[in-house]
């Protein structure tokens, strides 16, 4: 006998959640060990070094499957637009990480969620009432006061947060309209390898140094998690409701708090955690809202 659907939700949507918990739990531990790295080494040699690690990972794990990326993965016009995008979010966010504490520059992130689910209004004709639509407006204030225009606070890396948003959900948004006969892996390895490509090309305007073996072992781990926070961002995004499945983002502010807290001594502000509860609490809301539809549709 099958499992029923959690809550009224259908079991996608619900194996949707679980890889967009895990699938943050691997970014938020590369963005630290990342920033924990910047003050030393180059952010092009970082992307290269941790990508090279990742890409071997993937490729491994690739020949085991024998999910070799064919001409189909390449020539998906969706698997370019993906690639480009999450390259372009790359380099933006962590060059605004490098300059900004790890909890503002991810609270700054949780815009995704409000920008996909009006993307999906957009381009999936997922239903969107004024309800959530007034919760994506809220959610938005909320970025505006961690981001703060105006304040001394606010500088050109608060900026390229904000750009990283666009990006990234894009990102997000392309990978819905991937063909689903092409693997998961592959296209995990089409996108490292694309970002890798761009941490090469950096080197080109940047002074490389010699790796100890601490920055070795990060870059490993960064490229670890990496790893794991790719895979299961594609799964999230091929499963159930998009608008439903993304607020479950806001699951990595906590340990970005924390890992902020443990490593560098830092506290948010008091205006930077009424906007993280801002967000939080909206995205909170349109999950609820979505579980009640969701529940009246099962009845």
């Amino acid at each position: 006998m099958t499992a029923a659907p959690v809550a009224g939700l259908d079991r996608a949507t619900v194996r949707g959640i679980g890889a967009m918990i895990v699938a943050l739990l691997g970014f938020v531990v590369n963005d630290a060990f990342v920033k924990f790295l910047s003050g030393d080494v180059p952010l092009g040699q970082i992307i290269f070094v941790r990508g090279l690690f990742a890409g071997a990972a993937i490729a491994f794990l690739i020949t085991l499957r024998r999910q070799w990326p064919g001409r189909q993965v390449f020539q998906d016009k969706f698997v370019l637009l993906r690639s480009v995008s999450e390259l372009c979010g790359t380099l933006c966010f962590l060059t605004a990480l490098s300059q900004l504490p790890l909890a503002n520059a991810t609270a700054i992130l949780q815009a995704m969620p409000f920008v996909i689910t009006a993307l999906a209004a957009i381009f999936l004709r997922e239903p969107v009432g004024w309800r959530r639509w007034a919760a994506i407006l809220v959610g938005f204030f909320g970025v505006l006061l961690i981001v703060r225009p105006g304040s001394e606070g606010f500088n050109v890396y608060a900026i390229l947060a904000v750009v990283a948003v666009g990006f990234l959900s894009l990102r997000d948004m392309a990978t819905r309209f991937v063909s689903k006969s092409i693997p998961t892996l592959a296209i995990t390895f089409v996108t490292t390898l694309a970002v890798t490509t761009m941490g090469l090309v950096m080197g080109a305007f940047e002074t490389w140094v010699a790796l100890d073996g601490r920055q070795t072992l990060l870059l490993c781990g960064a490229s670890f998690f990496l790893m794991l926070g790719y895979i299961f961002i594609i799964a999230a995004m091929r499963e159930g409701e998009v608008s439903i499945i993304a607020p479950f983002r806001y699951t990595i502010i906590l340990w970005a708090i924390i890992i902020d807290l443990v490593i560098w001594s830092k506290v948010p502000s008091t205006l930077t955690i009424a906007g993280i509860l801002v967000i939080v609490a909206s995205g909170v809301y349109m999950f609820i809202r979505e579980r009640r539809v969701a529940i009246l549709r099962a009845r």
